[in-house]
């Protein structure tokens, strides 16, 4: 089949008057034109990969239950996220052994592919907990990463790390070939993230939240991860999280080729205000605005296609650069993007339609479209 009639997101990071082919699961130029989908000059974007979400409309993944994960998915999905890794909290061992065993039966049968899971949590600093239960902090376990790991198949793509902690180096070196380390919940400082970035860890969790502020004294992640080329940083644009401002000069320092845009969504998002839950704790929603009883901002109640709309609408960010953040570069961070992130000929054709007002159209996975 043919999509006809689009402003196509290419591999230079731009948008052209064109068309997209797509031959079953994949895009090919070379498509049949027997099916034609006019897109009525819409924009035709990559589907969004989200790496760092929790849950959505009333469902949390650390759940750790089908019913949670295919909620998650068909929720992302209708969004226009077509690509999820969602995301644990700190909890104990055992809990956090049956979400990645829950992860590991889903058959991605429907909804968002589930094709990863963040582990957010517990090697990370109290200090710096945020949202996350203290109780179950725990010192770096490259054991315990790798029981959770086989439990479940292999699918943590990404882990949370305070390089701060004891032990936090001989962790790096010792998981790094399974996963991808990120810096996270953190009172480091420059000297000890520029020793885990140069031990291996290529990522940041949430920049700005949950560490330092950036200062000329004392640069602390965000001026190391500035100054480690290899490093991807996290950014939430929901509004709440960081101001318009620092979002602005935050592509400023990283570009566009390095920051991945994420939702950190929690279970309110696509709810009505009201209390909710995070890793075991009580969550109040208002608007979209998600914290603690003590005002802690506790994730976020926007899901990435929002976030996308917003950093494009009221911060100022280029569609482009939107696009290539929450598409592109999630999908190279974490190793998948010679299947995901592009409208390329031999990936996936998950393509999303939107209309000028950046309104999704039409969805298009793995070749079908989608009825929303």
């Amino acid at each position: 089949m043919k999509i006809k009639n689009v402003k196509v997101y290419g591999a230079d990071h731009q948008f052209c008057e064109g068309e997209i082919g797509i031959c079953g699961e994949r895009i090919a130029s070379a498509a049949s034109e027997e099916e034609i989908f006019d897109g009525e000059g819409c924009y035709a974007i990559p589907g969004l990969v989200d790496i760092h979400f929790h849950g959505c409309v009333g469902h949390d993944f650390c759940d750790g239950t089908e019913e949670s994960i295919q909620a998650l998915a068909d929720y992302e999905l209708s969004c226009g996220v077509t690509t999820i890794t969602p995301a644990t909290m700190t909890l104990d061992e055992e809990t956090l052994q049956k979400v990645c065993r829950a992860a590991a039966q889903h058959k991605n049968e429907k909804g968002a592919e589930l094709v990863g899971i963040n582990m957010e949590g517990p090697f990370i600093s109290k200090a710096k907990k945020g949202a996350q239960n203290e109780a179950f902090v725990h010192r770096p376990d490259a054991a315990m990463f790798h029981r959770l790991n086989q439990a479940s198949g292999g699918m943590i793509r990404q882990v949370a790390l305070a390089p701060e902690e004891d032990g936090a180096l001989e962790f790096i070196r010792g998981v790094k070939d399974s996963t991808v380390v990120s810096v996270a919940h953190t009172t480091s400082d420059y000297d000890t993230a520029m020793k885990a970035f140069e031990e291996g860890a290529s990522h940041v969790t949430h920049l700005y939240n949950a560490m330092p502020p950036y200062s000329h004294r004392a640069p602390g992640v965000i001026g190391a991860a500035a100054d480690s080329p290899h490093v991807y940083v996290e950014l939430i644009c929901d509004g709440v999280h960081i101001h318009p401002a620092a979002v602005r000069t935050t592509f400023k320092i990283f570009s566009d080729e390095r920051i991945c845009m994420i939702s950190d969504s929690m279970e309110a998002t696509g709810m009505q205000d009201g209390e909710y839950a995070l890793g075991g704790q009580a969550v109040f929603k208002k608007g979209n605005r998600a914290t603690l009883k003590d005002g802690t901002i506790a994730g976020s109640a926007t899901n990435l296609m929002d976030c996308v709309r917003v950093a494009v609408k009221e911060m100022g960010i280029p569609l482009e650069s939107a696009v290539r953040c929450a598409a592109e570069n999630p999908a190279k961070s974490i190793g998948l993007f010679e299947e995901y992130g592009s409208l390329e000929d031999g990936k996936y054709a998950n393509v999303v339609l939107l209309d000028q007002n950046l309104e999704i159209k039409a969805i298009f996975y793995k070749g079908k479209l989608i009825d929303r």
